[in-house]
């Protein structure tokens, strides 16, 4: 049976900003909390109440503290015997340290990968039949996954300052038996357009914005060569596809593409692949527009028995040589995943000799093939948070293999959240994060500069989206936006801490 991590961590009494287990999105079967991950929950727990209680503070305010979360840093160093997480014992007792050595704001952080849900919890997906048969009874809980909770956790606990509205893949219906075109929730009926049809995710990035007074949001479209089918000739409905891409150019003023290459929405029994003649008409088509960027979901397949094997980021080589004015920014840097297996790591084929995985191996082989490809970005969204919870080891091998093969400059941030709840806690790790000295002389890795990280939480995205930087900093003082923020830190504002995916009920 799976239960939401939040409700499970209150059941347990668990309080901790991070995660002390991965959480599923429904893109994959929930695991068992490893044994590890059992002992940081339990020393995080004990280092917590024992600051609080000597500090006199409240012990969810403290959680809630920069130390707080370097509690649960020094804990994770502790258990795995790693030195990732640069965190001294003094963050743990005072704010002040953490403050001097991680100053708000220093960085500039655009979110590639943020996601909510109109009135759904997640998703259909706890719906499928062999979820059901797996004796499952998952609860909905609307309000934690909802627009309005989305804009606090992003916006107002984190230090995320622009976000990318990401969504799922759906075909939206043209027009209705009479030929009028439908709007908004008329175009995706029922459960569909609840988790963040194109319309939808256009309509929340005018709203963030109009509230902020400034662009603080931009939005995928989710159109993809399968959309749209001509059954007949068992071909691409060109003319509706083409309607609809206008539409999200046009109307719902997208800035990238999202595609799903194994999900099927317009029901042929078929996915596609990013190189594929299909794709590539897309593509085509696409660039007579004016749009250049594809933002593909890689790795994560389980949702698709049959058609996981598309999500393997192999495709990607062909398209971005034949491409080259085209930029493809691959998810989840292509990790794998497992599904039910208890042992994450070896479902994964982690070589701990190599630091090699799943799929994300595949996509560091395109790279070594084609050192001139210049097109291709390596994203972190449920990658480097999960494997920093999963095993900050392994966390290091990722992202120091996206450094080594495709650039500091080719990497850019993200976090699936709100699945994670607020994404701080996955901000403050990457602040945090430092390449132990073993794994650079052993493994070839380097040291994790400033600038590197300056590039990563945002500067790159801000070039593939054509922000301007410089010009954004300068008028944030002014957005009502962040005096909305200040507002609400200064009537003690707090992180909830809760983390909104699925985990086993029995962990």
């Amino acid at each position: 049976m799976w239960i939401r991590k939040a409700l499970r961590d209150l059941k347990k009494g668990v309080d901790s900003p991070l995660p002390t287990q991965a959480v599923s999105n429904e893109e994959f079967i929930p695991r068992p909390q490893s044994e590890p991950q059992k002992q940081v929950e339990q020393l995080i727990g004990e280092m917590s109440e024992a600051r609080a209680k000597k500090l006199g503070i409240d012990r969810r305010a403290f959680m809630a503290s920069t130390m707080g979360l370097a509690t649960c840093f020094l804990a994770q160093n502790k258990i795995f015997a790693s030195k990732v997480w640069d965190v001294d014992e003094i963050e743990t007792w005072e704010a002040a340290p953490t403050a001097e050595k991680f100053p708000k704001s220093e960085y500039f952080i655009i979110d590639c990968q943020s996601h909510f849900t109109n009135g759904l919890a997640i998703g259909g997906f706890r719906n499928a039949e062999f979820v059901k048969n797996m004796g499952s009874q998952l609860k909905n809980d609307a309000a934690a996954y909802g627009f309005k909770n989305f804009v606090k956790e992003m916006f107002f606990d984190s230090e995320t300052m622009m976000v990318v509205i990401s969504g799922v893949p759906g075909r939206e219906i043209l027009r209705d038996k009479d030929g009028k075109v439908l709007v908004d929730m008329e175009r995706t009926p029922g459960t569909s357009g609840k988790i963040l049809p194109s319309w939808l995710m256009s309509k929340a990035r005018k709203e963030i914005n109009d509230l902020a007074g400034s662009q603080r949001a931009l939005n995928h479209g989710n159109l993809a060569p399968n959309h749209y089918w001509n059954r007949a000739t068992n071909t691409i409905d060109k003319a509706s596809l083409i309607e609809q891409m206008e539409r999200e150019l046009n109307v719902y003023g997208i800035s990238s593409w999202k595609w799903y290459c194994h999900t099927d929405p317009a029901q042929t029994g078929n996915g596609f692949q990013v190189d594929d003649d299909n794709a590539q008409w897309f593509i085509e088509e696409s660039r007579k527009r004016g749009m250049k960027l594809i933002s593909v979901h890689k790795g994560y397949s389980y949702q698709s028995r049959t058609l996981g094997h598309l999500a393997n980021p192999k495709d990607v080589e062909k398209a971005a040589l034949r491409n080259p004015d085209f930029n493809f920014v691959v998810y989840h840097s292509a990790i794998k995943h497992g599904s039910s297996e208890p042992n994450w790591k070896e479902s994964n084929q982690y070589d701990p000799a190599t630091g090699d995985f799943l799929w994300h191996s595949v996509l560091m082989d395109i790279k070594k093939r084609n050192p001139q490809m210049n097109n291709v970005y390596c994203e972190l969204g449920s990658f480097f948070n999960t494997l920093s919870v999963v095993d900050p080891v392994m966390a290091a091998h990722g992202l120091g293999k996206n450094i080594k093969y495709y650039g500091a400059d080719h990497t850019v941030w993200g976090t699936d959240c709100l699945w994670w709840g607020s994404p701080q806690w996955g901000i403050d790790a990457f602040k945090r994060f430092q390449m132990p000295d073993e794994m650079c002389e052993k493994f070839g890795y380097k040291k994790v500069t400033k600038k590197d990280k300056a590039m990563i939480f945002g500067l790159n995205a801000a070039r593939l989206y054509k922000v301007d930087v410089k010009a954004k900093r300068k008028a944030l003082p002014a957005d009502a936006l962040e005096g909305i923020k200040a507002a609400y830190l200064d009537r003690g504002g707090l992180r909830s801490n809760a983390v909104y995916g699925w985990v086993r009920a029995d962990d």
